[in-house]
């Protein structure tokens, strides 16, 4: 291949490293106390029932589809959730399970973008209420902008190229623990890890158990 400049050179050396290089995002499945929550747990019989993204391991901002206003359960929509705050900030005690998703730092800028298209249009989506008939039935249902969060981070992963062994709308939190991709970083309280855990790894630490 030949190149008119360095600069391109460069160029296509950095474009072979997106590709190549690895990096990180981070699915976090979780149990709050609200009382949606319990309900759909007692349906369920699942430990965890919610689900949501990060793109760094100290979970600095976590990306989901779920309530606008802590103690209501409705309107629901896109919303940047942080520890401690909101509704993850009512609760002191919150079991959850962090899982590494390895992907290329190509697929990461595009997860920032997507994340990036979907607050910019957070106006334009709404939460799927029907969907979680849908999803107790077992029927595939994809319904334009509309997204329970379990099928909000299947569709990111679609749109990052991530293996999926179903269509996006059938997916449930508790699905996100047994992908083949995903490796098991931390079990134990959501508080503890962003507080305390988190400041004192790497992004190549072996799992964390509490």
């Amino acid at each position: 291949m030949k190149f008119a400049r360095g600069y391109d050179i460069i160029k296509y050396i950095a474009y072979l490293g997106g590709i190549f290089l690895q990096d990180y995002i981070y699915v976090i499945v979780a149990q709050t106390g609200t009382n949606v929550a319990k309900a759909i747990k007692f349906f369920t019989r699942k430990p965890y029932n919610h689900v949501s993204l990060s793109g760094d391991i100290g979970l600095s901002e976590m990306y989901s589809f779920c309530r606008n206003y802590p103690r209501t359960p409705l309107p629901a929509t896109f919303n940047k959730e942080v520890i401690g705050e909101g509704t993850l900030g009512l609760y002191d005690n919150i079991p959850c399970e962090i899982y590494r998703i390895n992907v290329t730092q190509e697929q990461k800028r595009d997860f920032y973008r997507i994340m990036e298209h979907f607050s910019t249009f957070r106006n334009a989506y709404s939460y799927n209420i029907l969907g979680l008939i849908a999803i107790f039935l077992k029927i595939s249902w994809t319904r334009k902008n509309r997204f329970l969060c379990s099928q909000f981070v299947a569709h990111t992963f679609y749109k990052l190229g991530l293996e999926l062994s179903k269509s996006p709308c059938l997916y449930t939190p508790d699905d996100f623990r047994f992908l083949p991709n995903a490796e098991l970083i931390y079990k134990g309280e959501l508080n503890r890890w962003y507080f305390e855990e988190s400041h004192v790894i790497s992004e190549d630490s072996e799992l964390i158990y509490h």
